[in-house]
């Protein structure tokens, strides 16, 4: 009997593994495989400065588009970092052209899972370029195991949560914003 419950317990345990490897929790909710950035991003607590952003930028239905895109997703407290009244100034109308540009940078046409990131970086011997959306260049690296992404201005971000799988490409949730030149 113990061996049943034991060998029970296991099954549910594995299987619930399975599940949140599949759908992991960002933002303290689970994101959906066959859902695609948006309506994955919009469910996410940790996201919604970013999606204002997008809405802002008019950016929502490419995002919603088939892709695949690869989107280095800032949280909250990665926007809390920018100097007081950024995000508030980048938000108004008359910033759209600039805020695009930011957004833009976040993203990396085609679908790069963390594995085949940090094989690019293997293959640069240390670093690997991504030429994002915005025409600017994120420069890929790993610091031990944590795979971090350098912008054009020197500024560092890490991923926190990696390969966060939607129906038109990937997101990885990133702690600091990425500014272009």
């Amino acid at each position: 009997m113990k061996k049943q419950v034991l060998t029970i317990a296991t099954t549910l345990l594995l299987s619930f593994g399975a599940a949140s490897a599949k759908n992991p929790m960002v933002g303290g909710q689970a994101m959906f495989e066959n859902k695609n950035i948006i309506q994955n991003a919009v469910k996410s607590a940790d996201h919604t400065t970013l999606v204002a952003a997008v809405k802002a930028a008019g950016l929502v239905s490419t995002l919603e588009g088939t892709g695949p895109f690869t989107v280095f997703a800032p949280t909250n407290a990665a926007f809390a970092k920018l100097p007081a009244g950024t995000v508030d100034t980048l938000l108004k109308p008359e910033n759209k052209e600039t805020l695009v540009k930011i957004l833009t940078y976040h993203v990396v046409a085609g679908k790069m899972t963390g594995a085949s990131i940090k094989k690019a970086i293997k293959a640069g011997h240390g670093k690997a370029m991504l030429k994002t959306v915005s025409g600017g260049m994120l420069t890929a690296s790993m610091m031990g195991d944590k795979l971090m992404l350098t912008d054009e201005k020197g500024g560092m971000s890490t991923v926190t949560i990696a390969n966060v799988m939607q129906s038109n490409g990937v997101i990885h949730v990133v702690d600091s914003v990425v500014l272009p030149n």
